[in-house]
């Protein structure tokens, strides 16, 4: 989640109506922090390639909504939202996909949902900042890309936060068994995009 993403589609003409719709939900709700069209376009993409996706923190749908709008007929998509309300508001957007479910819970009840072909990372302490991070190892298929989003751009190596490195991102990028970069969406917005290595032939 951005904050001020959902103000930011202000300015952003011809949505998917799906991502209209969950913009339009986040406006009424007064929720700001929303997934920014530029992370939503990066989802939109990566969608397509997946056959199982989940996603941590769905706030009021925007990014679900870019990763709904994306994806293959047939793909089956689950998000985590901590907030019950918003849980249930975003469940409601979007009844009518029986393909997308919306759970009311903490972000680690993604667990027997996987592995993912996909899986984004947004809300909870799983690898940003503190807390337990998300097992990689678990949560992806062989193959499988994993998105941190909401990052600052990196201007040195290592990367730096809060006066000292960045060591949730620097854990991503480093971490054994995936192939990580990060990706400049916008002058102030970037990602972390990771593959899951196959493994070795014997």
């Amino acid at each position: 989640m951005s904050p001020n993403g959902t103000v930011a589609y202000d300015a952003v003409p011809d949505l998917p109506p799906l991502v209209e719709r969950a913009v339009g939900l986040a406006r009424q709700e007064g929720f700001a922090n929303s997934c920014r069209s530029e992370h939503g376009r990066l989802l939109f993409a990566l969608a397509a390639g997946a056959g199982l996706i989940g996603e941590t923190g769905t706030g009021c749908g925007v990014g679900l909504a870019w990763l709904a709008a994306g994806a293959r007929p047939g793909t089956r998509l689950v998000s985590i939202e901590l907030d019950a309300g918003r849980a249930a508001r975003a469940a409601e957007l979007f009844s009518a996909l029986p393909q997308v479910t919306v759970i009311q819970g903490d972000w680690q009840q993604i667990y027997p949902h996987g592995p993912f072909d996909l899986l984004v990372l947004d809300g909870g302490a799983h690898g940003k900042a503190g807390g337990r991070p998300a097992n990689p190892d678990v949560l992806l298929r062989p193959g499988g890309t994993l998105v941190i989003d909401d990052l600052t751009l990196a201007r040195a190596w290592p990367p730096r936060y809060a006066g000292g490195v960045d060591e949730a991102r620097m854990r991503w990028l480093d971490y054994p068994g995936l192939d990580a970069a990060e990706l400049r969406l916008a002058p102030d917005l970037a990602a972390v995009v990771a593959t899951r290595r196959f493994p070795a032939e014997p």
